[in-house]
């Protein structure tokens, strides 16, 4: 088998080995019979169908199962034709090529896993928060927008960034994101995208710990039964490493039993006299996750981190399987409005701005998020056993992370408008009486009665549910209400609800530790080209020491923003959205480059064209945010409102005091210089990208790629989660199991 040229150029299209020869996910590249293309018909008109009463509905009762249906039928076309086209014609992976985790195996950083386990891994690590609390807060805007951008969006860009940026680190030994930047684009684009990315992260990583600390403070029920699958995780990994190597049917299910076995003691602990022992002050669970961060950072990864996000996938998907079935059972009816007036006017009370382009801004990791290109070029290169993998990994993790985002607008927009409103503005628009805030919502031409409010409020065992701002209330709400309609009856809603809000802090603290140890791994690829040592990402000194840096970046906003509501990492919160579509830019900056540096010029357009949306996107969003003369939208705007406020002696809301008045000064000062600042570096990024391309383009002769030479593999393995039956056979003749390996004896 002939080696890749100097430049790392693709082999011939032809040769044996690449996905034109090899099995796909989806069952091959035999030619498909009547029956599979009747299915597939099938399912585009299934689709079709769902978009078509949304779309055309006029004021009449629509199901939430169409929303479904639109949204399920899409994923399945976008999955079958156009990510097995970005795999085999515009990627070529190749089944005969090593991955870094075979070539590297250290047992710490670099190991192959198996693509099941590794599949709950990277999902685990990129669906947190944003999922669930984007599309929520994005309802405001009515639910077709939102849903329009969270399936298209994730078919056409955010899967696509995932799957190629983990194709490309894959080629390159794992490298992070801001590393490929810098040896692909060049060293000014490169180290904008350096400083750009590890800014944007620790920001990102502090907002994450903010909403698991607000979520598990002064819940045993939470902090019990999370608690308990740290040492779940550890026995799982044991289990596959020592025990029962490779039996991964085996620790799924004793894995699972103990993970509901640890929810349902929660409840029990709650109860009982050992409730004062989990009841943890916010302060206590900043400690406590910025040492669990730093200790899952620096342990072999198949110890803690891949076995507990493969055990907290298995409550994410399944959870979220549920309630789509609940959906389907229960068949509520879409209560927004398919557009409100709000996406028009801009003035929304749960965010301002008008539907260009915050919407997108919002929803965010729903359908593309930069922070899945950390992951995708950190953890995840470093432990695929087969190139082949990245669809099943980078697109199909993603499009299931899209599909939380769909259950978490549909839960948005069954409970009623007013109550939506009522729970998601914020106490300076409608008051903090139940009168009150019936009369805001009034205005906003929602009704909604003070008793209904009092009594939603009962209904979960909540003192309140106004100004519960942030998504996860009214996301738990929608979850109580489709499972208490179909298990149980009104009377269990209050559970339903609790469970919800412990599910949420479960879903994001998994991205939380995978962040973490991505953090590391640029830290140190970054540090590397200062001093070399630090580019082995297992040399012991440099993974304590980018481990401490990366914890105590996000621990120390973190700490300050639950000391004071208006600092720390409550500081740069209204920066959360724009900086992780930033962060996107740069990751299809990177892809679009290296499609034309590889010679693959003519597939460019995969990532350029979404790219091109994305920049249209987050520069539109950040010149507002800096320039917009709306106080509600601009941050020197903001500035110069409560300065004036100062200079007369008052005191303007929310600030109590005129201390708290200089602080929102700060605060909106130190945003706009950042906005500002992060837009500029993007654009530097991309200008010296585009100048890159343009050589390449014109010289090809000079292109020089960082991608590591063809080393052939040993390791046998599936592309997919289910084996096809050439698979199987591949796998019988090797005499291995449905997990793969190394061939236990040579191939027939």
């Amino acid at each position: 088998m002939p080696e890749p040229e100097a430049t790392g150029t693709e082999r011939n299209e032809a040769s044996p080995g690449t996905a034109v020869d090899s099995p796909s996910p989806a069952g091959g590249a035999s030619p498909q019979s009547a029956k599979s293309v009747a299915v597939w018909v099938l399912v585009g008109l299934v689709g079709a169908l769902g978009w078509g009463i949304l779309a055309l509905s006029r004021g009449e009762e629509i199901s939430a199962a169409w929303l479904l249906a639109a949204a399920l039928g899409s994923y399945a076309i976008g999955y079958r034709f156009y990510a097995r086209f970005i795999a085999e014609r515009v990627l070529k992976v190749d089944k005969t090529r090593a991955t870094p985790a075979e070539r590297l195996d250290n047992g710490v950083d670099f190991h192959p896993t198996d693509r099941r386990v590794l599949f709950g891994h990277h999902f685990a690590a990129v669906a947190g928060a944003g999922p669930l609390v984007g599309p929520v807060l994005a309802a405001q805007m009515g639910y077709l927008p939102g849903t329009i951008w969270i399936v298209a969006g994730v078919i056409f860009a955010g899967a696509v960034q995932d799957m190629v940026t983990l194709f490309f680190s894959t080629r390159r030994d794992g490298r992070s994101l801001g590393q490929m930047a810098r040896d692909e684009i060049g060293p000014v684009g490169g180290a904008a995208a350096l400083v750009a990315v590890f800014a944007i992260m620790i920001i990102l990583l502090a907002v994450l710990a903010l909403v698991i600390v607000n979520a598990l403070a002064h819940s045993p029920w939470g902090v019990f039964s999370i608690g308990m699958t740290i040492p779940i995780a550890l026995f799982m990994g044991f289990y596959l490493r020592v025990l029962r190597p490779g039996r991964v049917t085996e620790i799924s299910v004793i894995g699972v039993a103990l993970l509901l076995l640890a929810i349902v003691a929660g409840g029990w602990v709650a109860e009982s006299s050992l409730a004062s022992t989990f009841t943890l002050e916010k302060e206590t669970l900043v400690l406590w996750m910025v040492a669990y961060g730093f200790i899952a950072s620096v342990l072999p990864v198949w110890m803690l981190l891949a076995p507990r996000d493969y055990l907290s996938t298995f409550m994410k998907v399944g959870t979220i399987a549920l309630l789509a079935l609940g959906v389907v059972v229960a068949m509520p009816t879409l209560k927004m409005p398919a557009v409100t007036d709000f996406a028009a006017r801009g003035d929304g009370p749960v965010f301002a701005g008008s539907m260009f382009p915050f919407v997108f801004i919002t929803i965010a990791c729903g359908a593309l998020s930069g922070f899945h290109a950390l992951v995708s070029s950190g953890t995840t290169p470093k432990m695929i056993q087969k190139e082949t993998q990245v669809r099943v990994i980078g697109y199909g993790a993603m499009l299931t992370e899209s599909f939380v985002a769909v259950m978490a607008i549909i839960a948005a927009t069954i409970i009623e408008p007013g109550l939506f409103f009522a729970v998601n503005s914020p106490a300076g628009v409608i008051g903090t009486t139940v009168e009150t805030a019936s009369q805001a919502v009034a205005h906003f031409g929602f009704a909604i009665s003070p008793e209904y409010l009092t009594q939603a409020a009962k209904d979960v065992e909540e003192a309140s549910l106004l100004s519960r701002t942030g998504g996860a209330p009214t996301f738990a709400l929608g979850m109580s209400e489709i499972f208490s309609s179909v298990i149980g009856g009104a009377g269990t809603k209050a559970f339903w609800y609790h469970f919800a809000i412990m599910f949420e802090a479960l879903f994001i603290l998994t991205t939380l530790d995978a962040g973490t140890r991505v953090g590391r791994f640029m830290l140190q690829d970054t540090l590397g080209n200062v001093h070399k040592p630090f580019k082995d990402i297992s040399w012991k000194p440099g993974v304590w020491l980018a481990s401490a840096l990366v914890v105590g970046g996000w621990g120390y906003f973190l700490w300050v923003g639950i000391k004071d509501p208006l600092g720390g990492i409550n500081q740069l919160f209204p920066l959360f959205g724009i900086a992780n579509q930033l962060l996107a830019a740069v990751a299809l900056a990177v892809c679009t480059t290296l499609l034309v540096k590889s010679g693959r010029l003519t597939w460019a357009w995969v990532t350029g064209v979404p790219l091109a949306w994305d920049v249209a996107v987050t520069l539109t969003a950040s010149y507002q945010k800096v320039f917009s003369d709306d106080v509600k939208v601009g941050f020197f705007a903001q500035r110069d409102k409560y300065q004036e406020g100062i200079d007369a002696g008052k005191v303007l809301k929310p600030a109590k005091n005129m201390d708290e008045m200089h602080t929102i000064v700060t605060n909106a000062t130190v945003d706009g210089v950042l906005s500002a600042l992060f837009a500029a570096l993007i654009i530097i990024v991309l200008l010296d990208a585009a100048r890159t391309c343009l050589k390449a383009v014109g010289s090809p002769e000079t292109v020089r790629l960082s991608e590591v030479p063809w080393t052939e593999s040993k390791i046998i393995a599936p592309a997919g989660l289910i084996a096809t039956a050439e698979e199987r056979a591949e796998l019988a003749a090797a005499g291995l199991d449905a997990g793969g390996g190394r061939a236990k004896e040579p191939v027939a």
